[in-house]
């Protein structure tokens, strides 16, 4: 986890002076923000909202993982990118937005589709994740390698007008791989080009993760962990069912490349 380092400038202190009257941040947690490292896989509707929301806190360094470029069907919900940027890598695209919100950041970008081949070295050096991405693959591989890291992560799914999350911090609870067992075959769910996703449902859910990486980082507040929150916007319902705290899958069980962590349903499809 992040060390404390340095001290807030006049101009920090006036940027997060909202952050700084919340008891739970102050100028101590807004530091640890600074120094923190949080990486976000997927840079589509749950990635816009998240790194948003990531860099306007004060997190100090970013990673964002992307290979795709930016498509007219994208702005729908991808708050990141613009008409002029169709085209355009979305690293590039998301990296000029959160410029223009703020200069200072240290953003990292892989355009680079996340594998097995490069998974463990791009995740390894961040204090949390968020997996933002739109299929089971990356799902599933984004999981076993943040658990064998002892890396905490927000995953979140989204489909039509409905949206899922939950918080896995390894050790603490169960795992996306715990919960959904293996990837389901080829065309057994179907995807957002094909059922289609109301714009402001990714918002919502990419917002929750964010929240869940800033309380993780500040040590503050009660995370997701065994819990998967669904909501429902078209009835306007959030749900949460409890995970059993007993549910271990194989790579959890292994535990021995497990990392010591200090906090404490059906996949539904970016």
């Amino acid at each position: 986890m992040p060390e404390i380092h340095g001290c807030l400038t006049d101009i920090e202190q006036e940027l997060y002076s909202r952050n700084i009257r919340i008891p739970e941040v102050g100028v101590e947690g807004q530091l640890k923000l600074l120094n923190s490292r949080v990486l976000i896989i997927g840079l589509g509707g749950l990635g816009s909202s998240a790194l948003y929301y990531l860099a306007a806190c004060g997190v100090g360094e970013i990673g964002i993982v992307d290979e795709d470029r930016v498509e007219l069907s994208n702005l729908q919900r991808q708050i990141l990118h613009g008409r002029k940027d169709v085209g355009r890598k979305k690293t590039v695209s998301a990296g000029r937005s959160i410029t223009r919100l703020r200069p200072n950041l240290h953003l990292i970008p892989y355009s680079c589709r996340i594998s097995e081949a490069n998974a463990q070295e791009i995740i390894a050096p961040y204090d949390f994740v968020i997996e933002a991405t739109d299929n089971f693959a990356s799902k599933f591989l984004i999981n076993d390698v943040c658990v064998r890291l002892g890396k905490a992560f927000s995953h979140a799914g989204i489909l039509g007008m409905y949206g899922q999350t939950m918080t896995i911090v390894p050790g603490k609870g169960p795992c996306y791989r715990c919960v959904f067992g293996d990837p389901p075959p080829p065309g057994a769910v179907p995807t957002t080009r094909e059922a289609g996703v109301l714009g402001v449902v990714p918002g919502v859910l990419g917002a929750i993760q964010a929240a869940e990486a800033i309380k993780y980082l500040l040590n503050c507040g009660c995370l997701l962990v065994g819990r998967l929150l669904t909501w429902d916007a078209l009835a306007m319902h959030f749900r949460e069912t409890p995970l059993p705290e007993d549910m271990r899958c194989g790579i959890c069980r292994t535990g021995a490349d497990l990392q010591p962590s200090r906090n404490n349903g059906k996949e539904i499809g970016k």
